[in-house]
């Protein structure tokens, strides 16, 4: 018996050691801090600014300069920095004395070759960059792609496109083409799908092979969480699967991306939700609504305020939240406005906080607040 009990103290311990690890950002009478997912703090409001932690860094402000803590809010670099960019591959991107450079959680500085500006760690490499051209260098310095594309942008699913001229194509984290620059538009990769652009017609990829879907006039990113994506013929919505092919004919104004096997269509003024077969599950009735969640709930709005419902259409939790924007400004991804993990960010009376898929407000309303981090990384 007391084998047992041992036991199942250590999984609680170790249980809560895993929640206790993913914080939040919050502002709190003026200063900054963060929170554990029962909304108490872990760390103390106590700084002037503060990033959302990367992995198990966070970058915050103290008197005027940047340092950076660890998930304990112990000081890993000392605030003497006049800008420190997220923890990424093993560094961050630091500025002083109006110099930028790479250093480690040791602050060692990494050797790189020359470059024109500095870029952020991303997926394992970062950009360097030599005139008009750029290249890329792994975590160790080294020029793995010498400079000579026009741009690359940031890795999706291991995945970077590039743009050579005026066209575009995908790079590998090795700097190696995964898919040619010969696209004047291309999508983020997924392994339900990719679409480009070629001249005047959209279509996908397939196994290097571009297949053109006639009269597309657009098309948006598969995801990891559908065969399907939608997109835009004769000014009407439907959705493709990563063949090119029409699964839904598209008919309606507006749509966003499945999830949970369910995607938010618009018709007119009216927003409702349909599955992988194109049949209406909820009816169209919401001024907006957003994709589910994991957990099979969803954001969805009436008159000016966000509630949310479950996949059988029941309201779950009343319309009394805003849902949107965080506190510096930048839009979140359709999946960040709901549920994620068991709690969603939601705004009230001009506060921010968290609530549990019961409706349960955790811990208190801050001035500000952003969605959780697994610091344990």
């Amino acid at each position: 018996m007391k084998v047992i009990y041992t036991l199942v103290c250590v999984l609680f311990i170790g249980i809560t050691s895993i929640t206790a690890q993913e914080l939040a950002l919050v502002r709190d009478n003026g200063s900054f801090g963060y929170i554990n997912k029962s909304g108490e703090f872990v760390i103390k409001p106590q700084y002037d600014k503060a990033d959302s932690f990367s992995g198990k860094y966070a970058a915050v402000m103290k008197d005027k300069k940047w340092g950076v803590i660890n998930n304990s809010g112990e000081w890993v670099l000392q605030p003497e920095f006049d800008r420190i960019k997220p923890y990424n591959s093993g560094y961050f991107l630091v500025l002083q004395n109006k110099e930028w450079r790479y250093i480690n959680a040791k602050g060692e500085t990494l050797n790189t070759p020359a470059t024109d500006k500095y870029y952020d760690f991303d997926n394992g490499v970062a950009i360097i960059r030599n005139g008009d051209k750029v290249g890329l260098i792994d975590t160790s310095g080294k020029a793995i792609l010498e400079p000579k594309y026009t741009e690359i942008k940031s890795f999706n699913n291991g995945y970077a496109k590039y743009r050579d001229g005026d066209n575009w194509g995908l790079l590998n984290a090795k700097g190696e083409v995964f898919v040619p620059a010969d696209y004047n538009e291309i999508g983020d990769f997924s392994k339900n799908g990719l679409w480009a652009r070629k001249d005047d017609s959209f279509g996908v990829i397939n196994n290097g092979k571009f297949t053109p879907i006639s009269n597309v006039e657009k098309i948006w990113n598969f995801t990891n969480d559908s065969p399907l994506t939608y997109a835009r013929s004769d000014k009407k919505m439907g959705f493709i699967n990563g063949k090119g092919e029409w699964i839904i004919q598209p008919t309606y104004d507006k749509a966003r991306a499945f999830n949970a096997g369910l995607a938010p269509v618009n018709l007119g003024k009216e927003w409702g939700y349909i599955n992988e077969k194109g049949e209406k599950v909820i009816d169209f009735k919401y001024r907006d609504a957003e994709i589910f969640s994991d957990n099979g709930i969803a954001p969805v709005k009436e008159k000016k305020l966000w509630g949310f419902i479950n996949k059988s259409g029941k309201l779950v939790i009343p319309m009394e939240y805003d849902i949107s924007i965080g506190m510096f400004g930048f839009l979140q991804k359709g999946a960040d406005k709901g549920f994620v993990n068991g709690l969603a960010r939601v705004k009230k009376k001009k506060e921010w906080g968290f609530i549990n898929e019961e409706g349960e407000v955790v811990g208190k309303w801050f001035q500000n607040a952003e969605t959780f981090v697994d610091t344990s990384k």
